[in-house]
């Protein structure tokens, strides 16, 4: 008895409700997938089969924007003195601009509650004020 013929693989995937995918659009999830996670471009380059990684390169670095933002933060930590450096800084200036805006508003308050002196609660012109440990009587 002869073996049935194998079933075409649009109806097996039809059958078990899969997407419709192409071996090449596998090939291309592998890559992706293999690049977002931080392979290095000449092992992708040769799993794939690829002559040069330039080809790799130039068909999936745009794939995938984070692996040039990932590579842009990895640049950033390299330098991370010069990061900190800007940091405190920006620190220092904010302390600055702090300390003046309390000592502005420490001024304006003084100004509001400044009672205004009067003959009633002024020391007059020939007061003595009492010395310390004396007491006046």
């Amino acid at each position: 008895m002869a073996e049935p013929a194998p079933s075409p693989p649009w109806t097996v995937v039809r059958v078990h409700g899969l997407p419709p995918i192409r071996l090449h659009d596998l090939r291309h999830g592998a890559a992706t997938l293999m690049l977002a996670a931080d392979i290095d471009i000449k092992i992708v380059s040769d799993t794939l089969g690829h002559s040069d990684t330039r080809i790799t390169r130039d068909i999936y670095q745009s794939v995938l924007p984070q692996v040039g933002r990932s590579a842009a933060e990895a640049t950033a930590k390299l330098v991370p003195l010069q990061r900190k450096a800007e940091a405190e800084k920006a620190a220092r200036k904010a302390a600055k601009k702090d300390k003046a805006k309390k000592a502005a508003a420490k001024n304006a308050g003084k100004a509001k509650g400044d009672k205004p002196k009067t003959k009633a609660n002024a020391p007059g012109k020939g007061a003595k004020k009492p010395k310390h440990g004396k007491s006046q009587k």
